[in-house]
């Protein structure tokens, strides 16, 4: 077993399936093996022999395995249930509330059901749903023949996540009528008319029903299964053997494409992680949660409606061979349905460990006519070329060697006053590298406490330190930076050796070990299970779960630490704590931290970068409250107006202050040329700090001087 922290590169969706979403998730099809009570109607799809057989292995590695040792039983059975019934209908727009009454006689049944393999019951849910996914998507075909009134005061609630389900035909039907309507609206603000938008959303509810026959046994399985790994915590999770290999070939750094893990969440194609060193996070502007709505090939090529797609489909669209490009239509992370969407283009290429490493820059900041040289080092993620000799050599990639090459290179050149290590979006990776780095500006003691599933704790110490740096630190997270970015970042900040800014991590404190479930096979013929087998604690006995890390200056982020992070998800494994390792620390410098913060706060007020950010942040923070939208095109298209007007007002100020040359339109605007104000401002706070300590810029090198290359 492994006990890597890394991020979970899932492919398919633990749970978070849409109608459209699992809809899409089509193979071949396959009647299977009809069960023997008959249950099943001779047209829907069955569990085959194989996956009545796996059910019960599956059960017992996740009772036997899981850190929480808990049974799958009556007990637990309402909350697989609900698993399941949320990933087949997350906004409850399909089922009726009689569908989820008929359903109730089973709600204690799926421990049993997982036992011995009859999850009968678990497909005949499907099946309904299936039937009644049809009925809505001819329902709305049928409304298309027909242009909406775009002048009647109606609106629609979006998110139906805790809306009741349903009670009548007409219920539904209306709920429909109003979707249907706003997602023609979304259509018609990009400047189409009505035969057109009705011709797209033609084909995209037609694609549905041509795959709603297509699903095979193995879709249904897997998110059967999901729902009952999902019940223990949700990173825990099974894929199927289609899924086994596409994470295989995603683990590989070898595939050619964007760069990107992909699920499906509500019909959409979402982004749940870029992964370092592909196109799309060297271009920096692709970011998790963002979701895909359209996809073209070159840089002329016709944009193709993906929404309700097949991920497979979707993925193969966006792969393509090295050098080409692919442009998505990205509608952003929290942004409301019929938003202003932006397109991105990327040029394909490989995923390499080379795009993933570690890098830096210096910058020179003026505090009190003295000039201050503030080195910055961005960590994508914690990794090591095992191929290359792993730990074994001295001279293989990785981020601990990789930093101390740095940090040498920085020494050589002049040294400098402060360090800023940027560990934003920095998902985690391998758990030696988080222990390593840690050391690289800790001389001595324990870096993170494991506990496994057996309750053993063990103490994580580097035997030979050999630390790096001993100057000003500040260490810059956000909501995406992630386990083994949390070890590290947990272990600065209760030492006190550097300064933590940002904003409060992820809150991943669990391990996860991959267990293949192919017993002769070399082939995935069986799929995998992902399953938590411990939790990380940092020295002083505090876990980094549920809560993360919090920084001691809050810097502002466009990322909603209310849908991201560990807290957004169900069934998350509650924080605690243990009791302290022996470590000692250096003194604290809360006045120090006092000062910084209102530099911090007067600086807000003046710099028009800073205030261009706040804007925008504003912006999207007023977008997300949003639950109903108006299905008046008119209002619709004059709140698009009034949002660009804004937006245009926002940029060309920013870009005065900066001495750049105005833009026309939203158009012209490209995430490219945004500032990365929030680095600025880490640089700064490190500004500030070496000029307060009055540190002449010599300390690190001579520390680092002693470093060998």
């Amino acid at each position: 077993m492994s006990h890597e922290p890394g991020k979970t590169h899932r492919f398919l969706p633990q749970l978070a399936l849409g109608a459209l979403g699992l809809l899409a998730l089509a193979g071949a099809r396959s009647s299977g093996t009809p069960a023997a009570s008959g249950l099943l109607p001779s047209d829907a799809v069955a569990p085959t022999a194989q996956e009545r057989s796996l059910a019960p292995r599956v059960a017992g590695i996740l009772e036997q395995n899981h850190y929480r040792h808990i049974a799958i039983d009556e007990k637990l059975s309402p909350q697989v249930l609900e698993r399941f019934l949320t990933a087949l209908d997350p906004q409850h727009s399909y089922f009726i509330a009689s569908d989820i009454a008929g359903f109730d006689r089973w709600r204690l049944k799926f421990g049993d059901m997982i036992h011995t393999g009859e999850v009968d019951p678990a497909y005949l849910m499907f099946y309904v749903f299936q039937q009644r996914n049809r009925e809505r998507m001819n329902y709305a075909l049928k409304l298309l023949d027909t242009e909406p009134d775009w002048t009647s005061d109606e609106s629609f609630d979006f998110d139906r996540e805790h809306a009741p389900w349903p009670v009548s035909q007409s219920e539904i039907d209306e709920l429909w009528r109003l979707r249907v309507k706003n997602d023609a609206i979304s259509l018609m603000l990009t400047g189409k008319n009505w035969p057109d938008t009705a011709d797209t959303l033609r084909k995209r509810y037609q694609r549905v029903l041509t795959r709603l026959d297509k699903i095979s046994p193995e879709d249904v399985f897997e998110s059967i299964m999901n729902a009952y790994a999902s019940a223990y915590d949700p990173h825990s999770n099974y894929f199927s053997p289609r899924s086994s290999e596409e994470y295989r070939i995603q683990m590989s750094l070898s595939y050619e494409g964007i760069g990107a893990s992909l699920q499906l969440t509500d019909d959409f194609v979402t982004v749940t992680n870029v992964l370092p060193g592909g196109p799309a996070a060297a271009d920096g502007t692709l970011k998790a949660n963002d979701r895909i709505t359209a996809v073209a090939q070159g840089n002329d090529g016709a944009m193709t409606d993906v929404i309700g797609w097949r991920l497979d489909d979707v993925v193969q669209l966006i792969r393509g061979k090295v050098g080409t490009v692919v442009r998505l239509q990205i509608l952003p992370a929290g942004a409301t349905p019929g938003a202003a969407e932006r397109t991105l283009r990327l040029t394909r290429n490989k995923v390499t460990l080379e795009g993933q490493a570690a890098k830096k820059e210096v910058r020179t900041l003026q505090r009190n006519g003295r000039s201050y040289k503030i080195g910055i080092i961005t960590v994508p993620s914690f990794y090591n070329d095992m191929e290359d000799g792993g730990a074994t050599n001295a001279d293989n990639r990785s981020t601990t060697h990789d930093v101390r090459r740095l940090l040498q290179q920085l020494a050589n050149s002049g040294g400098v006053d402060g360090l800023v290590l940027d560990l934003r979006g920095d998902g985690g990776g391998y758990l030696p590298e988080a222990i390593g780095l840690t050391h690289l500006f800790i001389n001595h003691g324990p870096a993170v406490q494991l506990k496994d599933t057996t309750g053993q704790l063990e103490v994580l110490d580097e035997p030979d330190p050999g630390q790096a740096y001993t100057g000003p630190l500040a260490v810059l997270i956000d909501r995406t930076s992630a386990s083994a970015s949390e070890i590290f970042a947990g272990a600065i900040q209760d030492y006190h050796r550097g300064l933590i800014v940002g904003q409060t991590s992820f809150g991943k404190g669990t391990v996860q070990s991959v267990i293949p479930l192919d017993r002769w096979s070399s082939k995935p013929t069986e799929g995998q299970l992902t399953v938590t087998i411990g939790k990380f604690y940092r020295v002083t006995g505090e876990s980094t779960q549920l809560r993360g890390v919090s920084p001691e200056l809050v810097l502002p982020s466009p990322i909603s630490t209310e849908d991201v992070g560990e807290s957004a998800l169900v069934h998350a494994l509650p924080w605690d704590r243990i009791a302290s390792a022996p470590f000692r620390a250096l003194a604290p410098e809360g006045s120090l931290v006092q000062t910084l913060g209102t530099e911090e706060s007067e600086r807000a007020t003046r710099n028009a970068d800073y205030q261009w950010l706040l804007a925008s942040l504003a912006s999207l923070d007023a977008s997300r409250s949003e639950k109903t939208l108006s299905l008046n095109l008119k209002k619709r298209q004059q709140e698009r107006k009034l949002q660009d007007q804004a937006r245009l007002a926002q940029e060309n100020v920013r870009r005065s202050a900066d001495g750049l040359a105005p833009v026309k339109s939203v158009e012209d605007i490209t995430m490219s040329d945004e500032p990365d104000v929030i680095l600025a401002q880490a640089a700064d706070i490190m500004a500030d700090t070496v000029a307060a300590k009055g540190n002449n810029g010599q300390e690190m090198t001579q520390q680092a001087s002693a470093v060998p290359p």
